[in-house]
């Protein structure tokens, strides 16, 4: 999949299960906006209904202010998860016009950035989290900003994936194809699971 605008940054897949029934609380998030898109995955606590309703209410947040800086994202989850028994989320904001990826992570959502370059100073970047939980208890956010060039692979997962699932990753395949192969690979039978990948296009000329 791509960004549903005429100059999509990205493509994308995701692949994902619930632990039980059909409603899972891990959730992805694409959000685009001028020259921009905002990726996000939420998990919320525990699973079953009152997760999956804790990562809708992010989700849609998310979604109606994706432009704004991920710090303001995330303190206006926390205010909007009040209500609900929390999650914990890694969003990250895409900006075409200084190639950039701004990002910050609450709890365990892992996420790494892949160079798609063998000639990049840093092979990978990791998402910078911090212990906490998004509507009960939010720590200090760490959000830093890095250069992202075309091709490079952005990819996201919740903690139903174990660990080590950097090493199924081939940067080479389209998005969908990395989301099966490391949720086929690496998923636990133990909580909800997601993985999200999105590679960045650029800006269109």
């Amino acid at each position: 999949m791509s960004a549903p605008s005429e100059r999509p940054i990205i493509e994308w897949g995701w692949a994902g299960a619930p632990l039980e029934g059909t409603e899972s609380g891990d959730l992805h998030v694409v959000a685009p906006f001028p020259d921009g898109a905002l990726v996000a995955v939420i998990d919320g606590l525990g699973h079953g209904p009152e997760a999956a309703a804790a990562a809708r209410a992010a989700a849609s947040i998310l979604t109606a202010h994706a432009a704004l800086p991920v710090r303001e994202l995330i303190e206006r989850c926390h205010d909007g998860l009040r209500p609900t028994r929390g999650a914990v989320m890694s969003l990250a904001s895409l900006d075409g016009r200084s190639s950039t990826v701004e990002w910050c992570g609450v709890g365990n959502v892992d996420g790494v950035l892949l160079r798609a370059s063998a000639t990049s100073a840093r092979a990978s970047e990791a998402i910078g989290t911090r212990g906490g939980v998004v509507g009960y208890r939010l720590p200090p956010l760490h959000v830093s900003t890095v250069p992202i060039w075309p091709r490079d692979v952005l990819v996201m997962v919740t903690d139903g994936i174990g660990s080590g699932f950097t090493r199924s990753i081939d940067v080479e395949r389209e998005p969908q194809a990395v989301a099966d192969t490391v949720f086929a690979r690496h998923a636990k039978n133990s909580d909800d699971s997601l993985v999200f990948a999105a590679r960045y296009l650029g800006r269109a000329p």
